[in-house]
């Protein structure tokens, strides 16, 4: 009768196990996981999304959203019609002043005084208008290349998050299926123990193990909604519900480092931001040169004289006056606003050169992040993975035919997960790095964008996986 029990007991366990075999994401049984070919990711276009089962949010839908709805977008294109205008402001003439005039003015029997109008008008010259209009035709590049820096800020961060947010899903997808195996696994110790196969310790510890699987998917879950959070409000849509998201986590992206770092230095919204700023500091420089050079003062108008003519004893009538002059540069010929503007355009020089220094030190990690989590979830692709699925169909066979113990399968099992929650880990690590190299290091995209002529931030704040700690087994 025992042994009866025993042996349909046995069927289910190996029933439970066999429908829950686990296959690694990204993985087929039917393929040969060493020679699964590698798909590549042009570096110049965004992270391509695969096709779905399950329809979802796209890459592209997001990045629309937040083109449409993030406001520091908004900001930067203000910042840019602000530039515009006071570029036009810059060069425009002075305004003619019209007045009264009014000279030794008598009243009762007497009368006479003058009294009558005038028009005065600065002539600007020197040149000093169109070199107005040159700095701030400068500065209103540099408000162009902060809308751009930004508009690559608030994509690179959207673009983070969309996969932090797949990597949380594959995660939750994960923790729930070893929650549902830990189930049933502890279902299936108290069978064993029914049958006096399993010992108390070995259901206790079968419990607390599933009670750990609970709690695990507890934290994937909340993880899942923090991210998501994230995504909503850099999109600009804080209120977007949790979606089920459309796209791949496990294709890996093209591995070209050195050249992204060149990009970085060369082309960086930030290093043209600061060569803008050598080019503006320069035009203010010539603008500082053309001050002493001053403008004409004209004034003339006409009046009514009423004093009385000593040869007819008749008022004068009407009468002109023209004025003309400069002002003579003797004591103030704006050396100090020369020197000032010198030494603007040495300090901007030198900003080109901090620029490029932060983005090549701030680059080394992200450069050997991406490294280290690429040869990691390839090892975990091509080799760990595989071996550790063929260990668990051996176990289980074992197990089937009473050539190994239940612990074993449980260890093998816990040992496949655990890898298959590594490499995801090593995966969401390997696309921020990427995505923060190949967009130039600009991951902030709610920072709003510096001010045209102010001191360009160009790495406030990296939003980027930065160690691959979280991939250590447990």
């Amino acid at each position: 009768m025992n042994r009866q029990f025993f042996s349909a007991g046995k069927a289910v366990v190996l029933g439970t196990l066999l429908a829950a075999l686990v296959v690694p994401p990204g993985f087929s049984q039917q393929q040969s996981m060493p020679d699964m070919p590698m798909p590549n990711v042009p570096t110049t276009n965004p992270p391509q999304e695969t096709t779905s089962a399950e329809p979802g949010l796209t890459l592209s839908d997001l990045e629309q959203m937040a083109m449409t709805s993030n406001p520091t977008l908004a900001q930067a294109a203000a910042e840019i019609r602000a530039a515009t205008g006071r570029k036009l402001q810059s060069g425009l003439y002075p305004n003619p002043t019209v007045g009264y005039q009014g000279e030794q003015i008598r009243g009762g029997a007497q009368g006479g005084g003058e009294q009558g109008f005038f028009v005065s008008q600065d002539i600007v010259l020197g040149g000093k208008l169109g070199l107005n209009r040159r700095v701030f035709e400068q500065e209103k590049k540099q408000a162009e290349a902060e809308g751009e820096e930004q508009r690559l800020r608030v994509i690179n961060s959207v673009r983070l998050f969309y996969y932090q947010a797949l990597a949380a899903q594959e995660m939750v997808d994960l923790r729930r299926k070893l929650s549902k195996l830990a189930e049933d696994a502890v279902k299936t110790s108290h069978q064993l123990g029914n049958v006096g196969q399993a010992d108390q310790p070995d259901v206790l510890q079968a419990e607390v193990e599933g009670e750990q699987a609970e709690l695990a998917v507890v934290a994937a879950e909340q993880k899942q909604v923090r991210v998501w959070r994230g995504l909503a409000a850099t999109v600009g849509k804080a209120e977007l519900p949790l979606t089920h998201l459309a796209g791949s986590l496990y294709e890996l992206p093209a591995d070209n480092p050195d050249q992204w770092l060149q990009a970085i230095l060369q082309d960086s919204p930030a290093v043209k931001i600061a060569q803008l700023g050598v080019l503006r500091a320069d035009a203010s420089l010539a603008r500082a040169k053309r001050e002493p050079i001053p403008d004409l003062k004209l004034r003339g108008g006409l009046q009514q004289n009423r004093e009385l003519d000593a040869t007819t004893n008749r008022p004068i009538g009407l009468q002109g006056f023209a004025e003309v002059g400069v002002q003579i540069p003797i004591f103030n010929r704006n050396q100090g606003n020369v020197q000032a503007s010198r030494a603007d355009v040495e300090r901007a020089q030198r900003e080109v050169q901090r620029i490029q220094l932060v983005l090549r030190e701030r680059a080394a990690a992200l450069i050997q992040n991406y490294v280290t989590s690429r040869a990691t979830a390839e090892k975990y692709q091509n080799r760990m993975i595989p071996r550790a699925q063929k260990a668990y169909d051996l176990y289980v066979k074992s197990y089937g035919a009473m050539a190994a113990a239940y612990p074993q399968v449980l260890i093998s099992q816990r040992t496949l997960f655990q890898l298959q929650s590594d490499y995801i880990a090593a995966l969401e690590t390997l696309w921020g790095n990427s995505i923060a190299l190949r967009g130039f290091l600009l991951t902030d995209g709610l920072e709003a964008p510096s001010r045209p002529g102010g001191m360009d931030q160009p790495v406030r704040e990296l939003n980027v996986p930065s160690s691959t700690s979280s991939m250590q087994p447990q």
